[in-house]
């Protein structure tokens, strides 16, 4: 992965989704080579929706481009994983990834939330197969004052938004120690009834897994959400993967 898979997870609470899709004329259509193999055509359509926080109104949207990205700034308390600067620099370069996707929830100008999607990264064994239409989700974040109000499950909904996200597998792990257990208050059984459910929001569903870090404990966990496009020869390479002892005899 191209970022830590620490995921600060938010409570979630009843609040105002207004989906906004733009007209066909207005979507913006993005199409990429990926690198991998023969190269398979990775579509973005930007989606957004707005959302109702205490804090005021967000803009949900995405997936969104590495230039417009940059004219942004980034909320002090994205920095989970690095400063709040440096991480807009990592999702920067990962908009400009053929498959990477970057959803954005903003208060005007300020960035408050995002979550992630790409390839996982070339040194994890989740790559082995260079699977085109495999992609992981890295990493999702929330500013602190805009936590408890349902911002994750509308970057989730908006990500899902575009029909491309049918053509992939994608999947999350999940690791109680990057867990923030102490910042939310939960225990470890509790917060993982909290992901879950924010997952399963958008689709996600535990999947068993012989993978010795998500092993190492029962409260670690794989997620996965197979888009309706996938073929059968991409399903059963992935759980070649996830179930790698299985198929070792």
């Amino acid at each position: 992965m191209a970022l830590p898979l620490q995921k600060p997870i938010e409570h979630e609470v009843p609040v105002e989704l207004k989906p906004q899709v733009r007209t066909e004329a207005e979507a913006d259509t993005v199409q990429h080579t990926s690198h991998r193999g023969e190269g398979m055509k990775h579509i973005k359509k930007y989606h957004k929706m707005e959302l109702s926080t205490d804090e005021g109104g967000l803009l949900i949207e995405g997936p969104v481009s590495s230039e417009h990205l940059a004219t942004l700034e980034f909320h002090e308390g994205l920095n989970a994983f690095r400063p709040a600067r440096k991480q807009k620099d990592a999702l920067v370069e990962i908009a400009k990834l053929p498959e990477g996707r970057i959803i954005i929830a903003r208060k005007d100008d300020l960035v408050v939330g995002y979550v992630t999607f790409l390839h996982p990264d070339p040194m994890e064994s989740w790559s082995d197969f260079e699977m085109e239409d495999l992609i992981e989700l890295g990493a999702i974040e929330i500013a602190a004052p805009y936590r408890n109000q349902g911002v994750s499950k509308a970057l989730l909904k908006v990500a899902f938004m575009d029909p491309f996200m049918e053509n992939y597998i994608v999947f999350t792990t999940e690791y109680y120690w990057h867990w923030d257990l102490k910042g939310t208050g939960l225990d470890i059984w509790e917060y993982r009834k909290v992901m879950e459910k924010m997952m399963g929001s958008a689709g996600l569903k535990w999947e068993a897994t012989d993978d010795p870090e998500i092993c190492a404990h029962p409260a670690n966990c794989l997620m996965v959400r197979i888009g309706k496009n996938v073929p059968m020869e991409s399903v059963q390479k992935f759980d070649r993967l996830r179930m790698r002892h299985r198929y070792m005899y």
